[in-house]
């Protein structure tokens, strides 16, 4: 069974696409990651697995995805045979997996916006604290986790151009705009130079091969550009032939790392002039949920005002992404059992509410989902799709990229890049990754 909804153009297409990779990972992530003593390198590295890892293996899964038509849990099958099957299946529990803790932090970050919006911020640290604790447990993060599932199902029921691309035709020029604006307000803090020189341009040669750098680099970029879930692949078997996916597959690169250093350059000054340094390198929430309202509450008024569009900003990116990693499971639903979308999009939400409830109640659960959904999975999506689309089927490949009138050079690169470059160093990043997971599981 074919999907048979398309796109209503290769804007709707490339902002969808964008949507997806642009998430909590670019606001949430990068700052706790760029944070952890990596600074330049790990800005370098990033950027080098982004370009040479992460952008041709984005190629491929569009490929996958519109040359069959399929599914994310039938694609891999109608392309390679019965034996690839354990990849559908592997897309469909990461997405699940990403989407259940995902949806816990979409609820502490709508949390998060109504209190700055109604009640103000927290005066000093330890009030932070306490308001994230009340933020992230008791019956407030099951409440927000629920609405967070229903506002993406929703969306998602409507389907591909009357939802999805929908929402993004608006979401994404808005999350752009009020990204702009809180950077260069970011400009003017007292800290903003020493912001940028600590965290994005400070250099340590060491740190270029120091494992947890490497881990958060390559972490970082699948999670925030989104390949290897099957996201991607399921909004490419909607689009029809005449798309220039290594073009759009740039668009979408580009789009989303230009969140990523945006958010960082709104972040790391903040963190900079109201000393919340420690903060931020210490907990993957410290940056989002305590150091940010303590800093901005110092500016009073408009510290608030600040703090009401950034939380705005980050569930819009939140909610971009949401609907992408449920459109995994419910496509495959539909897929493989015919099943109607708002039947598929109901029975997936509830499951993945069931799944979410441990990270719900646990933060270094939820911790533990984000490395390994988040994380070792992604990778390990990238390197089959690298080995399946590069060697296991190439002509599938080219094929497709000679259909919508790809130049050859451009062709012979990705391709050359996807054979030759992508599959050791995605399994390099993927070793590394587990390696440095296990130590530090190990010694905690």
């Amino acid at each position: 069974m074919t999907l048979r909804e398309h796109w209503r153009s290769g804007t709707g297409f490339v902002l969808a696409a964008a949507g997806s990779a642009v998430g909590l990972g670019n606001l949430w992530g990068f700052a706790y990651r760029a944070s952890q003593g990596g600074g330049a390198a790990f800005l370098i590295l990033y950027i080098l697995i982004v370009l040479l890892v992460c952008l041709p293996i984005l190629v491929a899964e569009m490929v996958l995805g519109r040359s069959t038509g399929r599914s994310p849990i039938s694609a891999p099958v109608q392309a390679a045979g019965a034996r690839w099957q354990p990849m559908g299946w592997l897309f469909v529990i990461a997405a699940c997996g990403i989407l259940a803790f995902y949806a816990v932090l979409m609820g502490w970050t709508a949390h998060t916006f109504f209190h700055s919006l109604v009640y103000g911020l927290p005066a000093n640290m330890d009030d932070a604290k306490t308001l994230f604790g009340s933020v992230s447990s008791g019956k407030s993060v099951l409440l927000g986790q629920v609405l967070s599932l229903a506002l993406t199902g929703i969306v998602v029921s409507a389907g591909i151009r009357g939802g999805i691309e929908r929402l993004t035709r608006w979401c994404i020029p808005a999350l752009f705009l009020l990204l702009f604006v809180l950077a260069c307000w970011a400009a003017t803090l007292p800290g903003a130079w020493d912001g940028y020189r600590t965290f994005l341009l400070k250099w340590d040669l060491k740190q270029l091969f120091d494992p947890s750098t490497v881990r958060n680099a390559f972490t970082q970029a699948f999670f925030s550009i989104g390949t290897g879930i099957g996201c991607i692949l399921a909004y490419s078997a909607y689009l029809d032939r005449r798309s220039h996916l290594p073009r759009e597959a740039v668009a979408v690169v580009g789009m989303d790392t230009s969140v990523g250093l945006l958010a960082g350059m709104v972040t790391f000054p903040v963190v900079m002039s109201f000393g919340l340094k420690d903060v931020v390198s210490s907990s993957t929430v410290g940056t989002l949920f305590i150091s940010l309202p303590t800093g901005l509450a110092a500016l009073g008024v408009t510290g608030r005002l600040v703090a009401v569009m950034f939380f705005a900003l980050a569930y819009i990116a939140a909610i971009t992404s949401s609907i992408s990693l449920l459109e995994v499971p419910v496509a495959s639903i539909i897929d493989r059992f015919g099943w109607r979308r708002n039947k598929a999009v109901l029975v997936s939400s509830a499951l993945i509410f069931v799944a979410g409830l441990p990270a719900a109640l646990d933060l270094e659960f939820l911790e533990v989902m984000d490395a390994l959904f988040g994380g070792l999975l992604l990778i390990f999506g990238g390197l089959l799709l690298s080995v399946l689309l590069g060697w296991i089927v190439p002509g599938r490949f080219d094929e497709d990229l000679v259909g919508c009138e790809t130049p050859a050079r451009v062709r012979i690169s990705l391709k050359f890049m996807l054979r030759w470059v992508s599959p050791p160093v995605v399994a390099f990043g993927l070793l590394v990754s587990l390696f440095d997971l296990l130590n530090q599981w190990s010694w905690g």
